[in-house]
C-alpha cells in the first residue's frame, strides 16, 4: 500500500515537472518569435520613413513594406 501511494506521488511530481519545463520552453520560443517579429516590423517602419521622406506615394510604400497607409501616415 505504501509503495503504490509513493509511486503515485512520484508520478504526479514527474508530470508536474515535465509540464513546467515544457511551459518554460514554450515561453522562451514565444518570446524569441515575438522579438523577431517586432524587429522586422521596426525595420519595415524604418524603410517606410525613408521612403516617405523621399516623397514616394503612401500606397507604394504600403505595398513595399506591408504596412497600412494609416500607419505610414503616422510615421
Amino acid at each position: 500500500m505504501y509503495d503504490s501511494s509513493m509511486k503515485y506521488k512520484w508520478d504526479n511530481q514527474n508530470v508536474l515537472e515535465y509540464a513546467r519545463e515544457e511551459g518554460k520552453l514554450l515561453g522562451k520560443l514565444d518570446g524569441k518569435l515575438e522579438g523577431k517579429l517586432e524587429g522586422k516590423l521596426e525595420e519595415a517602419r524604418k524603410i517606410a520613413r525613408t521612403f516617405k521622406k523621399m516623397g514616394l506615394p503612401l500606397k507604394d510604400i504600403a505595398k513595399g513594406t506591408s504596412l497600412s497607409t494609416e500607419e505610414i501616415e503616422k510615421l
